[in-house]
């Protein structure tokens, strides 16, 4: 099973405030620990909303609106895609995470092709899914 684990934005993070040294170093450790543990597919943290933009579709129509984003709370500052065997390992993970105040990781499990019925995504599709996904892993994408 995959989760995404996402931290949460906040002022500061929207404000463009890098992390301190320490807590860098924290997030390091934690990185290697999951690394070493096999469950770590990929961690990032994201630039400002001021930085980026939003897509909105409405009848074949794009509508491209740049930030910053008003509602921080809704805002996602980073995230881990991690692969563990339950949501309870991925909520165990989680607590880790060396966060100290105010901060929040949602955690969200990824479909795999095989959450489809086949009526939906037939086996022929979810097993050509499937294999464009391995073949991803393997190139380290």
């Amino acid at each position: 099973m995959r989760f995404m684990m996402l931290v949460k934005a906040d002022a500061n993070t929207e404000a463009g405030v890098l992390p301190s040294k320490e807590l860098l170093a924290a997030m390091g450790k934690f990185n290697e620990e999951m690394i070493n543990a096999g469950v770590m597919l990929a961690g990032e943290g994201l630039q400002p909303s001021s930085k980026g933009a939003r897509i909105a579709f409405s009848g074949g129509k794009r509508t491209v609106t740049d930030g910053p984003f008003p509602e921080t709370k809704e805002l996602v500052a980073g995230f881990w895609l991690i692969q563990v065997k339950s949501r309870e390992e991925a909520i165990a993970w989680a607590s880790r995470v060396p966060f100290a105040d105010g901060e929040v990781i949602e955690i969200r499990q990824v479909f795999e092709a095989s959450d489809f019925p086949a009526d939906i995504l037939p086996p022929e599709e979810a097993a050509r899914e499937q294999a464009w996904r391995d073949e991803q892993q393997k190139k380290g994408r």
